[in-house]
């Protein structure tokens, strides 16, 4: 008898910096999504695929959920909530502890009025004794409906294996959405753009990168094939930003580069040639025309 072939679309969702990025990157086995310690890292709904025996399995890592304090946090929220209503399962990722905060409370009063079933995917175990975890499960049992509640650490893979057999135990037959070898939808010149961004927001101050957006100019394999040439602008909010983007004698954004250059050498394979400018848009993050030419246009998430 022929098993059954299961698929789905599984939304993860959570706080800045809980780890949703690292979870989805580890469970498709590659780097798509970027991470950092800072929040609003993840600005765009990114979709990757998991197929395996049982399935296939479309993730969707999402904004993580704030209250919006300008036009580009507004567009990362609706990136965040219209999913919830939309898929097969929500994975509400959400660390060990027993405080249930102003962010958590928000989202539990989002997950009321959704009708998709929730696991609660308890992440950074790694971090915390089993004493601590069980504490946390108590915690959280009570304030909402879980379908499941599962430790796991996104950072080592612990206990994931764990986590996509049950998402499966959930999802009904259907189709293979998507070939076998792919592994996300999203354009080569949007993960380039994301990976430079990401060089960024690890390695200037707290406050700078929160202003940053990457826009990829030009993206041209050269006529032989073996190197592509990518021109980007990293364009900032304000005039004193701009020096310390570029750094003394422009080493910050050589090594801005230079990190970003390595990552998409892999993820092309092929050899790079980056060519990096940096451009001062005046809080753009509030200009409809700016967000939309930057790749946030809120008519692509109807």
């Amino acid at each position: 008898m022929k098993k059954s072939f299961k698929s789905g679309f599984v939304t993860i969702i959570g706080r800045p910096n809980v780890g949703k990025s690292t979870l989805m990157n580890h469970l498709i086995g590659q780097k798509i999504a970027i991470t950092s310690r800072k929040a609003q890292t993840t600005r765009n709904r990114i979709q990757t695929v998991y197929t395996g025996e049982k399935g296939q399995i479309i993730f969707l890592d999402t904004p993580g959920i704030n209250r919006a304090k300008n036009k580009l946090g507004d567009y990362m929220l609706t990136a965040a909530e219209r999913t919830l209503n939309e898929v097969d399962l929500i994975l509400w990722l959400v660390e060990p502890t027993t405080y249930i905060g102003g962010g958590e409370q928000y989202i539990l009063d989002k997950l009321k009025s959704v009708k998709t079933p929730v696991f609660l995917v308890i992440n950074k175990t790694d971090a915390f004794s089993e004493e601590e975890i069980l504490k946390a499960i108590t915690a959280y049992k009570d304030q909402g409906k879980f379908a499941e509640i599962i430790p796991v650490s996104a950072l080592k893979g612990s206990n994931t294996d764990d986590l996509v057999d049950t998402i499966f135990d959930y999802l009904p037959e259907g189709p293979m959405y998507y070939d076998e070898d792919t592994i996300t939808d999203q354009p080569e010149r949007q993960i380039v753009a994301e990976l430079i961004r990401e060089k960024a927001l690890r390695l200037l101050d707290q406050e700078i990168p929160h202003g940053i957006a990457v826009v990829v100019e030009r993206m041209k394999d050269r006529k032989k094939g073996d190197i592509v040439d990518i021109d980007a602008v990293i364009v900032c909010e304000r005039d004193s930003h701009k020096p310390i983007i570029i750094g003394k004698n422009g080493a910050m954004i050589r090594e801005i580069g230079s990190r970003a250059r390595k990552e998409m050498e892999n993820l092309l394979d092929m050899k790079v040639n980056l060519k990096l400018w940096v451009k001062v848009r005046k809080d753009w993050r509030d200009s409809d025309i700016l967000l939309k030419n930057y790749g946030y246009d809120k008519k692509d998430l109807l």
